[in-house]
């Protein structure tokens, strides 16, 4: 995982004794998950999210350990070290700010709302931990809200060279005309009438969200559609420099673009997207359109049958230049509201990005 002060590796969890959590007893496992804090006692980077899982209850806290010691096949398989340079590699100071940016104590139900809305409140804000990503974080790195009762709660969030979308009801760039119907098909198949899924949100929905039951996809789809509207906001970018062109851009759309998602915009949902009045061009952030265009998207595996409609990688077709005048342009037609693309902002997302496999890996950053 790429972060601003360096890589952090994922570690062993299978129930190998050596090299992953097999000497773990259950105490040792909750304070891990829902608490941050390893076997021997150093703190774990928020990499790991600890501060969503830490609503989880006591009850599943016992099924997930069953299930690890149970079910996962133990493999030996040594942890890499993080690339982490002074101070960023000190441990100690992250029990500060645990204390001061995480929640304490399981999910609390509101007793306002009804058994659903709880369940899928649950879910998001704990297990499903999807403020990780689509939030927007502060100076320290945090969360700025753990739930929907603060502001900026699941505004979206830039992460990895994505943005990760806004899921609160704004019409623009969020998913205020989405019905928890197309949320609900959204999660199980990556796809809905009104887009489909890319980046990392691939991933998602590859290994996770496609397996929960109807019951578990309806409670999610009702929290979300229950949030307050609130518009997607991007970190300030003062830098400037050259911008993308509209009408260069139309060309090469007219080129590269135009035989999938057609002249007009429509495409053909659900299998390719409508790029006209989709929220995700209505984000103030456009490193999402610019991965996909230089990256492509790893397929989504729905039932085990990978999706064909993958979207290609142009990177060695296009340019900067060329990358930042088609963005440009598809952010400014068929109602879309954006701003234009700077070049600069193309030529960093390439330098740091490679699609040499499936899915576009954040290789470094320095």
């Amino acid at each position: 995982m790429a972060t601003p002060v360096g890589n952090i590796f994922s570690t062993n969890i299978t129930p190998d004794r050596e090299t992953g959590i097999g000497s773990y007893t259950l105490v040792d496992f909750d304070n891990a998950v829902r608490k941050g804090i390893a076997k021997d006692g150093h703190r774990l980077y928020p990499a790991m999210p600890y501060p969503s899982y830490a609503k989880i209850s006591d009850d599943d806290i016992k099924t997930l350990y069953e299930y690890f010691m149970r079910e996962v096949k133990a493999v030996v398989q040594p942890n890499h070290s993080n690339d982490l340079s002074w101070p960023w590699n000190m441990r100690w100071p992250l029990s500060i700010w645990t204390s001061l940016m995480t929640d304490r104590g399981p999910y609390k139900p509101d007793a306002k709302a009804d058994a659903e809305w709880n369940r899928g409140a649950y879910l998001v804000q704990g297990l499903g931990h999807c403020g990780a990503c689509h939030t927007p974080r502060g100076l320290a790195f945090q969360e700025k809200a753990l739930n929907e009762g603060q502001a900026n709660y699941l505004a979206g969030a830039k992460l990895d060279n994505w943005f990760a979308s806004n899921l609160t009801g704004d019409t623009i760039s969020g998913i205020g005309r989405w019905s928890e119907k197309d949320v609900a098909t959204f999660l199980k198949t990556g796809r809905n009438k009104h887009g489909a899924a890319f980046g990392t949100m691939t991933e998602v929905v590859n290994y996770s969200t496609q397996y929960l039951n109807e019951a578990d996809l309806n409670a999610i789809a009702k929290y979300l559609k229950s949030l307050v509207p609130v518009a997607a906001v991007a970190s300030p970018d003062t830098r400037g420099g050259k911008a993308g062109d509209v009408r260069a851009g139309g060309v090469i759309y007219a080129r590269q673009c135009e035989g999938c998602h057609t002249r007009d915009g429509a495409g053909h949902p659900p299998y390719l997207p409508s790029l006209a009045g989709n929220p995700v061009l209505a984000e103030p952030d456009a490193a999402s359109k610019i991965n996909l265009i230089l990256n492509g998207s790893s397929r989504i595996i729905a039932n085990g049958v990978p999706d064909i409609y993958r979207m290609p990688p142009f990177r060695h077709l296009m340019t900067d230049q060329d990358v930042a005048d088609v963005v440009t342009f598809i952010r400014s037609k068929w109602g879309n509201p954006s701003d234009a693309v700077v070049v600069q902002d193309v030529a960093d997302i390439r330098k740091t990005t490679d699609s040499t496999s499936d899915r576009a890996i954040v290789l470094r950053m320095r």
